[in-house]
């Protein structure tokens, strides 16, 4: 996708207002889920899963894509595991617009299910990308076909876990939809117009946050900060900020678990991109050779989804203000990736 030269404040303005209708669109995007699943009868963790978290991952499909075939390695891996524990933070600020921590709203262990399996799922990432794939065939590595095998293997488990009921807790919070003034009623509007107004939405996140990927690389070098620093956070907040309009738009209206189940499924997306980007990667197994930019941003992503994890599992925790201790912990540690980041850049 190609936009005429720009000076970097009229970047940095271009990306302002591209990154306001990405907002927008993700917005109306999590009423739409959210009105969806009431029409046809979804679990609101499943709609999360599959549909909201591929619908805001189109950013990142499409970046990494487009940078595997101009085979910039960096690029793609940065891109894509530079935005997981930056993803999961968003999950932090939810928790300003949820009456109390988010992660005391889901009744069953699906969504801690969903944080043991991607934490599962970054660290096989993590040894492979620090085995380096010694052996490749068709110059594609075996390890992020495996990747993508555990994936699917992922998601098959997680669909027949969602009608399960084995364990269910019980004093817990009850949610409350929030009104949200800038949203009509859909009540009277057929499936069809909401398919289609889903289908707009989706539309509008790919397209402008395309726009948002190239403005972040033009804003990378004409700033002077490298590729491999903005690549894990400009490049990466662009792509993420489909996940985090629908995740707070989500816990405004009390859809807690469709929230949570985003942010996890969209984890779970940019792992198993590493697949087809390695097929279109023609200069060897793309996870081989990795930066260390690449194997910190892994080992942070294991870092907050377990903190999450906890999280959801001790039901009561100390709050900080509005904020659940995890939630202040894993937005801690995101600082703590940034100057790590920095650092090794």
């Amino acid at each position: 996708m190609m936009i005429p030269d720009t000076t970097l404040t009229n970047s940095l303005l271009l990306f302002a207002f591209c990154a306001a209708v990405v907002w927008f669109a993700g917005a109306r995007l999590a009423y739409l889920a959210d009105a969806l699943a009431d029409r046809f009868h979804l679990a609101k963790s499943l709609v999360g899963l599959l549909l909201l978290s591929l619908a805001t991952s189109l950013p990142e499909v499409a970046t990494t894509l487009s940078a595997a075939v101009s085979q910039a390695q960096n690029l793609v891996l940065n891109n894509l595991f530079g935005g997981i524990a930056l993803q999961t933070a968003i999950l932090g600020l939810a928790d300003f617009w949820a009456r109390g921590a988010i992660t005391n709203y889901p009744r069953k262990a699906n969504h801690a299910l969903e944080a043991t399996l991607l934490v599962l799922l970054l660290s096989i990432t993590l040894i492979i990308t620090v085995m380096g794939e010694p052996v490749a065939l068709f110059q594609i590595g075996p390890g992020s076909a495996f990747i993508a095998l555990c994936y699917a293997g992922t998601i098959w488990l997680l669909r027949r876990y969602d009608a399960s009921s084995d364990w269910v807790p019980v004093d817990l919070p009850d949610p409350e939809a929030k009104p949200f003034l800038a949203v009509r009623d859909d009540s009277a509007t057929s499936n069809r117009a909401l398919i289609l107004q889903t289908i707009a939405a989706c539309i509008a996140i790919l397209v402008f946050g395309l726009l948002l990927v190239v403005l972040a690389e033009r804003i990378a070098v004409q700033s002077g900060l490298g590729t491999s620093f903005v690549g894990v956070t400009l490049l990466a907040a662009a792509t993420s900020l489909p996940e985090l309009t629908t995740s707070i738009t989500a816990a405004r209206i009390g859809a807690y678990t469709m929230a949570i189940s985003n942010i996890f499924g969209s984890n779970l997306i940019m792992l198993v991109l590493v697949f087809p980007a390695d097929i279109l990667y023609r200069g060897g197994p793309i996870l081989q050779g990795a930066s260390q930019t690449v194997s910190l941003a892994l080992a942070f992503g294991i870092t907050v989804t377990a903190i999450y994890l906890v999280g959801l599992i001790v039901r009561r925790k100390p709050r900080i203000g509005v904020l659940g201790l995890d939630s202040v912990l894993v937005m801690v540690t995101l600082l703590g990736s940034l100057v790590a980041y920095y650092y090794v850049r």
